[in-house]
């Protein structure tokens, strides 16, 4: 976040890979929201919920950090777990559209099927946000389970689903639903990947400011929260996160032989006395 500052001081255009918000179905949900289409936001719940992201056998020549970093999104010091490296998105979108941070988190995970590695793969976290709602964070890497990557945005005259991208009213009637026909009518890309880098660069060449580093790091250490609550079974503060001095990259990085027996799957609480 400092360093999102000195990007605007310098004038420079800053994005962060967070697609949602060049995506044009989000984009035109988000100002349904802010004209209050749905209210006054009191809550919601986020998924990520899919089949195990890929891995990598250890192969006979890998040394212990080369196989590590040839398999690194399955370990907590190279991706920050699956809620930071890939959940973060849909935290995003919560703490955009509310524009609120969460100030507590507690939640848990635990690890079932994951093959490599030393992280997790489900999360349940429920934050508490700046002015008192609640939003609920649900992620899981697991094959032969329901799947569902989506946002629910509950408020006070109705909700907005990104599954369907509708907003209904108390009811259940549909009052808005964002037309995906006429974005292909109307315009030549569609693809969020894309247009993401094509705002970018418009910016830049329109003298425009676009500066996304700061939200994305608040989605980001809202993630961290919900990770070292699962991982601690603790409740975790904003403020004791954003000033703990905690950092998973091994002290010794010399690309080798590295002391495997250090990484080890998080177990939460403490053993039941006897």
């Amino acid at each position: 976040m400092a360093t999102a500052k000195q990007a605007e001081a310098k004038n420079l255009r800053v994005i962060t890979g967070t697609q949602r918000h060049h995506q044009r179905s989000y984009v035109e949900s988000y100002k349904k929201i802010m004209e209050g289409l749905i209210g006054e936001i009191t809550g919601g719940t986020v998924y990520w919920n899919q089949n195990m992201l890929w891995f990598r056998d250890r192969q006979k020549g890998w040394n212990d950090c080369e196989y590590m970093i040839k398999d690194w999104v399955n370990w907590k010091w190279l991706s920050g777990d699956h809620i930071v490296e890939q959940y973060v998105h849909n935290i995003d979108v919560f703490t955009w559209f509310s524009g609120l941070k969460p100030v507590k988190a507690v939640g848990f995970g635990s690890r079932h099927r994951r093959v490599t590695g030393d992280q997790y793969d489900n999360f349940s976290i429920d934050f508490t946000m700046e002015n008192g709602i609640h939003m609920h964070s649900m992620c899981r890497q697991i094959d032969g389970c329901v799947n569902n990557v989506s946002e629910f945005i509950q408020g006070t005259k109705g909700s907005w689903d990104s599954s369907t991208m509708e907003i209904k009213d108390l009811a259940g009637n549909v009052i808005w639903k964002y037309d995906f026909e006429a974005e292909k009518a109307n315009f030549k890309q569609t693809d969020p990947y894309t247009l993401e880098h094509v705002n970018w660069i418009n910016a830049i060449r329109g003298n425009k400011p676009i500066q996304q580093a700061s939200e994305t790091a608040v989605a980001n250490m809202a993630a961290i929260m919900g990770c070292e609550s699962a991982y601690t079974g603790a409740e975790t503060t904003w403020d004791a996160m954003t000033a703990s001095p905690l950092d998973y990259t091994p002290k010794d990085l010399n690309l080798g032989k590295m002391d495997m027996s250090s990484f080890t799957v998080p177990v939460p609480g403490k053993p039941l006395d006897k």
